[in-house]
């Protein structure tokens, strides 16, 4: 399975309450001159918005403001011409986690429903029950 990053798509969080996104990948590549990051919360894409990034010398980039209580974002990006990176269809989708030893900091991941299922459930269970209950829709 491909890495984000090796699609051009970079995240990491820059305050308690925002990420930071950059944007290198295909659309980036391609001379699109504007990028807009379309963005959904959970594993059903709630609260979708577009954002339009900003053109950098490192790419499009975003401070995406992190609503309490979000444990997933979802990503995909299109440009100006109607065209979209959506990772082949797949989309680009990241935890949102809260560290166990400083509950303030928030963690942002790559998560793949099976690029990293094993780790992450080695690591913690609980969250990995619940990643598993969000993706089949049922509550336990």
């Amino acid at each position: 399975m491909t890495k984000y990053y090796e699609n051009g798509v970079f995240i990491y969080p820059s305050t308690l309450d925002t990420c930071h996104i950059t944007y290198t990948g295909l659309l980036k590549q391609c001379g699109a001159t504007a990028v807009y990051a379309h963005v959904g919360q959970g594993c059903q894409w709630k609260n979708t918005q577009d954002y339009q990034m900003e053109q950098t010398a490192q790419g499009f980039e975003l401070s995406l403001p992190l609503p309490e209580n979000v444990d997933r974002i979802n990503l995909c990006f299109k440009d100006s011409a109607g065209n979209w990176d959506n990772n082949t269809g797949a989309n680009y989708s990241f935890l949102i986690s809260t560290s166990a030893e400083n509950s303030s900091m928030e963690v942002a991941e790559e998560f793949s429903p099976w690029d990293n299922l094993k780790t992450q459930c080695q690591n913690n269970v609980t969250a990995c029950k619940t990643a598993l209950c969000r993706w089949f829709g049922t509550e336990d």
